[in-house]
């Protein structure tokens, strides 16, 4: 079988079909794509929303409760408790298969009538603002975190505790704007760190102490801007930098962000892996286009999973899953799940799913729990399941729903963008592909357009005090105004308030209060991070020196002679107009050995 070159009928650029997909497909019987493996990836995050809560009541109980939905969606919300009790039932909601619409309309018309949960979070511990968590205590703002402790205005935590303003960390305690560290410990406003400690401003280093403002380090101490010193110089030196002072960390900030383009950047942060491409992987096999995931087998075209085998396009899932295709926010130990949203429990075979737990033989349902042998949320007897499983399949071939920009949704396709209740800005999509509300709607995505904030504003975020030791505790009870102030689309809050804690950990610290509200402080973080995306490109060494003259050599180059370019080709996630200095694995590990 060869590999096909096919039109996305979304957004009608080129893409390849491998022979590896097309197996898979056969595998477990869908026909192949028609959207490209980005648009694919676009619609899924429409239906995951993790940041843009909104307060309003429980459907059931009345008690106040903050939610991923606002109060105006079409479906009732219910809190935590009700919705996982038996005060209702998800069958008292099904509905007789009707073959003259087709099968999107009316899994839509579903969708909008079953309740929801407000937010997703199993065997939380005082942990009210927080979205997507599991076996947490005491975390506030934060999102997609798993046995985590003490966690603020972070995402992607796991087996953590006191980490504020991060992203992307595990098995680490105490640290503050990092993104991408394992195993740290006191770590501050640093990138792709691992075994590190009592460290501010580091950039791609692994067992690095008492370091600042360095990158490329390997099993250091004592290391500032790169040049190497003893204890009691590098304390002098360090004293010298007053990192409370808002004026000066801002300079620092810039100089960190501009340190990396001084420095080989190694072509993909890919650790003990076989046959993989993508970036920040570790122990992976045979896995193609994934990012941001660990423990992976056979899989492709997926991001921020773990423990996932034969696979493809799947998101924020895996632990112990299997042959699992178009899915996004799943549980674990799930198998043979396609194009659903957010099952859970160990489920088995649902096509077209949302909010379904513990169940197996689903189509099309919403919220049901412990069922088998469903479709629209109507029982059935096994054989007349499978039956009308079989005519609906059909049905979706000759019947298509057309989506609002012209495409075409047959057996095979995940859910239509715009049945989302989420608006294009406030789901995950907007993080990896960003648009504008005029493109977003072009596209036929929808947008929420944000409710009108008048918070009462304390003190502007230019009125602040610069050092960070004449902050007293009034601040508490202020609201400070972000310095975007409601102008860009980050999900910006206009308003924010510091919290004990966060006060405490900044005065330890010594650093200054934020001029931004946390939405608008994650998007600035995101800047650092390179795109879900490969280019095919050539090893940056030229011999001596990096191909454009700014890094001079230090190692010997086993990929090449002496003075000549290295031939190494590869697949990476830093674009060709970037101004990185990329180096292939060979290279990189030659200049930081």
């Amino acid at each position: 079988m060869n590999s096909e070159t096919r039109t996305c009928q979304n957004c009608h650029n080129p893409f390849t079909i491998e022979p590896e997909d097309f197996q898979f497909y056969e595998k477990i019987k869908v026909p192949p794509p028609t959207f490209c493996p980005e648009c694919r990836l676009i619609r899924r995050y429409a239906w995951r929303n993790e940041r843009a809560l909104y307060k309003t009541h429980c459907a059931h109980c009345d008690q106040d409760i903050f939610s991923a939905y606002p109060a105006d969606s079409p479906f009732p919300v219910f809190c935590h408790n009700c919705w996982f009790s038996d005060a209702w039932d998800p069958l008292s909601y099904g509905r007789e298969y009707d073959f003259s619409r087709s099968f999107f309309e009316q899994v839509d018309d579903l969708f909008k009538n079953v309740p929801r949960l407000n937010l997703f979070h199993l065997n939380a511990i005082n942990s009210p603002y927080a979205n997507i968590t599991r076996d947490v205590k005491d975390v506030y703002l934060s999102y997609s975190v798993v046995e985590a402790e003490e966690i603020f205005y972070s995402k992607n935590i796991d087996r953590s505790r006191q980490m504020f303003d991060c992203f992307a960390m595990e098995d680490s305690e105490q640290c503050m704007g990092s993104m991408y560290g394992e195993k740290d410990y006191d770590i501050a406003y640093s990138f792709l760190t691992g075994s590190s400690l009592n460290s501010m401003f580091l950039f791609d280093s692994q067992n690095a102490s008492d370091c600042f403002l360095s990158t490329n380090l390997r099993s250091r101490k004592y290391v500032l801007r790169n040049k190497q010193y003893s204890k009691e110089e590098y304390k002098s030196e360090r004293q010298k930098i007053d990192t409370g002072s808002y004026a000066t960390f801002s300079r620092l900030v810039e100089e960190f962000k501009k340190m990396p383009l001084r420095y080989p950047r190694k072509y993909a942060d890919i650790l003990k892996s076989v046959n993989a491409t993508g970036n920040i992987l570790a122990n992976v096999k045979n896995a193609r286009h994934i990012f941001e995931c660990y423990d992976m087998e056979d899989t492709a075209y997926c991001g921020r999973n773990f423990a996932l085998k034969d696979s493809l396009d799947v998101n924020n899932s895996g632990l112990g899953s299997e042959l699992i295709y178009e899915y996004v926010s799943g549980g674990k130990l799930d198998r043979g799940l396609k194009f659903c949203v957010a099952c859970f429990g160990s489920s088995r075979d649902l096509e077209y799913c949302g909010w379904c737990k513990s169940s197996s033989d689903l189509l099309g349902c919403f919220g049901l729990q412990n069922k088998k042998f469903c479709i629209l949320n109507k029982e059935y007897p096994e054989q007349e399941y499978r039956s009308l499983r079989e005519r609906i399949m059909r049905q979706m071939g000759e019947m298509p729903y057309m989506g609002k920009n012209g495409t075409v949704y047959r057996y095979g396709e995940f859910f239509p963008t715009e049945m989302s209740p989420f608006g294009y800005n406030e789901s995950l999509s907007q993080e990896q592909y960003p648009l504008t509300k005029a493109k977003a709607l072009a596209f036929g995505y929808r947008w929420r357009d944000p409710d009108i904030k008048n918070p009462v504003i304390d003190i502007r975020a230019g009125d602040l005090p610069d050092h960070i030791k004449d902050t007293n505790e009034d601040i508490l009870s202020k609201t400070i105004g972000c310095a975007h102030q409601g102008s860009c689309d980050h999900l910006c809050t206009v308003g924010f308030r510091v919290i004990q804690r966060e006060l405490e950990f900044y005065k330890k610290l010594n650093v200054p209060l934020p001029r931004l509200c946390p939405n608008c402080r994650y998007y600035d973080r995101l800047t650092l991070r390179t795109p879900w995306k490969l280019w095919h490109r050539k090893c940056h060494c030229a011999g001596e020196k990096s191909e454009n003259g700014v890094y001079a050599n230090t190692g010997t180059h086993p990929s090449h002679a002496k003075g000549e370019h290295c031939p190494n080709e590869f697949e990476t996630s830093y674009a060709p107009e970037r101004p990185e200095i990329v180096y292939c694995e060979s290279c990189y590990n030659s200049e930081v050995a």
